[in-house]
Protein backbone atom coordinates (compact mmCIF):
# COMPACT_ATOMS: atom_id res chain seq x y z
CA UNK A 1 0.00 0.00 0.00
CA UNK A 2 1.48 3.36 -0.97
CA UNK A 3 2.04 5.63 2.02
CA UNK A 4 2.26 9.41 2.39
CA UNK A 5 3.77 10.55 5.69
CA UNK A 6 2.80 13.98 7.02
CA UNK A 7 4.97 15.39 9.82
CA UNK A 8 2.31 16.83 12.13
CA UNK A 9 4.97 18.43 14.32
CA UNK A 10 5.86 20.85 11.50
CA UNK A 11 2.30 22.15 11.09
CA UNK A 12 1.46 25.25 13.11
CA UNK A 13 -0.97 27.06 10.83
CA UNK A 14 -2.64 26.82 7.42
CA UNK A 15 0.47 27.95 5.53
CA UNK A 16 2.62 25.24 7.09
CA UNK A 17 -0.16 22.66 6.49
CA UNK A 18 -0.25 23.48 2.78
CA UNK A 19 3.57 23.57 2.59
CA UNK A 20 3.77 20.10 4.14
CA UNK A 21 0.98 18.66 1.99
CA UNK A 22 2.48 20.09 -1.22
CA UNK A 23 5.80 18.46 -0.29
CA UNK A 24 4.38 15.12 0.83
CA UNK A 25 1.87 14.63 -1.97
CA UNK A 26 3.87 16.31 -4.72
CA UNK A 27 1.11 18.76 -5.60
CA UNK A 28 1.72 20.87 -8.72
CA UNK A 29 3.13 24.39 -8.51
CA UNK A 30 -0.32 25.82 -9.22
CA UNK A 31 -1.78 24.11 -6.12
CA UNK A 32 -4.34 26.57 -4.71
CA UNK A 33 -3.32 26.15 -1.05
CA UNK A 34 -6.85 25.73 0.27
CA UNK A 35 -8.97 22.73 1.25
CA UNK A 36 -10.86 22.66 -2.05
CA UNK A 37 -7.56 22.44 -3.92
CA UNK A 38 -6.34 19.75 -1.48
CA UNK A 39 -9.42 17.61 -2.17
CA UNK A 40 -9.23 18.30 -5.91
CA UNK A 41 -5.60 17.14 -6.11
CA UNK A 42 -6.28 13.95 -4.14
CA UNK A 43 -9.26 13.15 -6.34
CA UNK A 44 -6.73 12.50 -9.13
CA UNK A 45 -4.86 9.76 -7.27
CA UNK A 46 -5.92 7.17 -9.83
CA UNK A 47 -4.88 9.26 -12.81
CA UNK A 48 -1.33 10.01 -13.91
CA UNK A 49 -1.95 13.68 -14.70
CA UNK A 50 0.60 15.34 -12.40
CA UNK A 51 -1.74 16.37 -9.59
CA UNK A 52 0.15 14.21 -7.06
CA UNK A 53 3.29 12.12 -7.10
CA UNK A 54 1.11 9.12 -6.26
CA UNK A 55 -0.73 7.17 -8.94
CA UNK A 56 -2.86 4.40 -7.50
CA UNK A 57 -3.70 1.19 -9.30
CA UNK A 58 -7.38 0.20 -9.48
CA UNK A 59 -8.58 -0.85 -6.03
CA UNK A 60 -5.46 0.46 -4.32
CA UNK A 61 -5.65 2.76 -1.27
CA UNK A 62 -3.26 5.52 -0.27
CA UNK A 63 -2.36 5.42 3.41
CA UNK A 64 -1.89 8.94 4.79
CA UNK A 65 0.06 8.66 8.01
CA UNK A 66 0.21 11.70 10.30
CA UNK A 67 3.28 11.36 12.49
CA UNK A 68 3.10 13.64 15.51
CA UNK A 69 -0.68 13.86 15.36
CA UNK A 70 -0.85 14.68 19.10
CA UNK A 71 1.40 17.69 18.52
CA UNK A 72 -0.77 18.77 15.60
CA UNK A 73 -3.94 18.22 17.64
CA UNK A 74 -2.56 20.54 20.36
CA UNK A 75 -1.15 23.19 18.02
CA UNK A 76 -3.92 23.30 15.42
CA UNK A 77 -6.91 21.06 16.18
CA UNK A 78 -8.96 22.74 13.44
CA UNK A 79 -6.41 21.73 10.81
CA UNK A 80 -6.34 18.10 11.95
CA UNK A 81 -10.14 18.02 11.88
CA UNK A 82 -10.17 19.61 8.42
CA UNK A 83 -7.77 16.90 7.22
CA UNK A 84 -10.08 14.21 8.61
CA UNK A 85 -13.12 15.87 7.04
CA UNK A 86 -11.43 16.29 3.65
CA UNK A 87 -10.34 12.67 3.48
CA UNK A 88 -13.80 11.60 4.62
CA UNK A 89 -15.32 13.67 1.80
CA UNK A 90 -13.05 12.03 -0.79
CA UNK A 91 -13.91 8.55 0.48
CA UNK A 92 -17.67 9.24 0.58
CA UNK A 93 -17.56 10.33 -3.06
CA UNK A 94 -15.90 7.05 -4.00
CA UNK A 95 -18.19 4.92 -1.85
CA UNK A 96 -21.28 6.59 -3.38
CA UNK A 97 -20.03 5.32 -6.75
CA UNK A 98 -19.67 1.80 -5.34
CA UNK A 99 -15.88 2.04 -5.14
CA UNK A 100 -13.66 1.30 -2.15
CA UNK A 101 -12.26 4.15 -0.06
CA UNK A 102 -9.37 5.87 -1.80
CA UNK A 103 -7.48 7.20 1.23
CA UNK A 104 -6.86 5.71 4.67
CA UNK A 105 -5.90 8.18 7.42
CA UNK A 106 -3.67 6.94 10.23
CA UNK A 107 -2.89 9.22 13.15
CA UNK A 108 0.21 8.37 15.15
Amino acid sequence: MPTAVIDGATIRDWDSFHDECARVFGFPTFYGRNLNAFVDCLNYLEQDVGMTKFVLKPGETLEVRVNGSATLRNAAPDILQALRDSIGHINRDYEERGLPALVRLVEE
